[in-house]
């Protein structure tokens, strides 16, 4: 079986990536900064893989999302109060 020095670094990046993912997965129900390893470990998959890449940028959005709905929330709330 002759490996190359791409698929070798493919197997590297999907064994490393999947680690640091499945660590973020289980640190959800267990203490630990899940929002922040999970995200860790799409990037490094995302460094081979394609689908890696595109789930990471749904998380970016949903996460941007989110965001700007609730400083819309807050930015509304300050107003009703002020305005009483």
């Amino acid at each position: 079986m002759h490996f190359t020095y791409r698929s070798a670094r493919r197997i590297v990046v999907g064994v490393v990536g999947m680690t640091v993912l499945l660590l973020g997965v289980v640190m959800i129900v267990t203490p630990g900064p899940a929002i922040v390893v999970i995200p860790v470990g799409l990037m490094i998959l995302g460094i081979e893989f394609t689908w890696a890449r595109s789930w990471l940028k749904r998380l970016r959005e949903s996460i941007s999302q989110r965001n700007s709905r609730e400083r819309g929330d807050r930015v509304e709330a300050h107003r009703r109060r002020v305005s009483d």
